[in-house]
């Protein structure tokens, strides 16, 4: 599992998670793919090695680099099902706050899983940051990459078309029950340690509910 933080306005955190097959979550921006590829082959991994890209939901700080990454990797690009109606407002959207995303098709939606063996990653429906965000845990080792339901002292953002505050609550009420040893975050820092994530849980709840 390798995370490559966000580095700028319109941006986001990004993972790839390597094994067969390889995944990327969130390639965040084109402005910053160069870097990104830079950064990935200090690791060892070049772009024709990514086999799937997931977006945790279709805003423009998450998907904008999809269809750059696509052509130079061949991969699919998968997002939840409730998320393609949502997705060509997310697009638009993007537009108002001066982000423009390369245009990209979905290939295919999440499953229950995506991956397999090492890799699979266990798909959680968790919408209220928009309809069709997604969670995805890693069972082995207790790793949940959550977008943008939760981060390090605050929530995702509802006040966009499409969010609902219940609807993130339920979310992270479901999510909090998970023993995590790792939140990895759409934003901001990874964070590690059960208790840790736990009280971080408690705090979210007590204060943006």
């Amino acid at each position: 599992m390798y995370w490559y933080p966000e580095r700028g306005l319109g941006d986001c955190n990004m993972y790839v998670v390597e094994g067969d097959p390889t995944i990327l979550v969130d390639p965040g921006s084109p402005r910053y793919l160069e870097g990104r590829l830079r950064e990935m082959k200090k690791d060892g991994l070049e772009p024709e090695g990514i086999e799937i890209i997931v977006n945790t939901h279709s805003h423009p700080d998450h998907c904008g680099a999809n269809r750059p990454l696509q052509e130079l990797s061949g991969a699919k690009i998968m997002i939840h099902r409730g998320e393609g109606d949502h997705l060509r407002f997310s697009l638009e959207f993007g537009r108002y706050f001066g982000m423009e995303v390369p245009r990209f098709e979905v290939d295919a939606y999440l499953g229950e899983k995506v991956g397999g063996g090492e890799t699979e990653l266990l798909v959680l429906h968790t919408p209220g940051h928009s309809p069709g965000s997604v969670s995805l845990y890693h069972a082995g080792l207790r790793l949940l990459l959550c977008g943008d339901l939760v981060f390090e002292g605050g929530v995702g953002r509802t006040d966009f078309p499409g969010g609902s505050s219940e609807e993130l609550l339920a979310s992270l009420e479901r999510i909090s029950d998970l023993h995590l040893q790792y939140l990895l975050p759409g934003h901001g820092n990874v964070l590690r340690g059960e208790e840790r994530i736990r009280r971080n849980f408690e705090f979210v709840k007590g204060h943006f509910f």
